[in-house]
């Protein structure tokens, strides 16, 4: 599977909480690290979604939240704590790396005014948020 979506993590189905409409979906990725996605009820019957099957939780860079506090109050739930890899300057936005737990980096996109204002530079503590409904799931035939 090849798109644009710079953020594209393998792991395995943990739980499912199906609704009559949505489902939450706990994707465990290994090294600590879950993802919660929320998708249709008929996605999860569509990918033939099941405890212990291989998914791929994609989250696209716009969609990522930093802060340098990891115990800021927001609503999102995924959060993943990490530290800043590098940052790749632009003109109105910022590149940002996060190296997770692991071998996993997150990237996300944040304006150079925000970059600025949360001093996130690299090495620097860094936390990402990132809502259940921001993340798509993927499997492979």
């Amino acid at each position: 599977m090849r798109i644009s979506a710079r953020n594209q993590f393998k792991g395995t189905v943990k739980s499912i909480h199906k609704g009559a409409v949505n489902s939450d979906v706990i994707v465990d990725l290994g090294d600590g690290l879950e993802v919660f996605a929320n998708i249709t009820t008929e996605a999860v019957a569509d990918l033939k979604l099941m405890e212990g099957r291989a998914a791929i939780a994609v989250i696209k860079s716009s969609f990522v939240l930093l802060s340098p506090d990891a115990k800021l109050r927001i609503s999102a739930r995924n959060r993943l704590t990490g530290v800043v890899a590098a940052v790749i300057p632009g003109a109105v936005n910022c590149e940002v790396k996060l190296q997770l737990a692991g071998t996993r980096v997150l990237t996300a996109i944040v304006t150079t005014d925000a970059l600025n204002e949360l001093q996130l530079v690299k090495g620097a503590p860094c936390t990402a948020f990132v809502k259940a409904s921001h993340v798509l799931l993927a499997v492979d035939d």
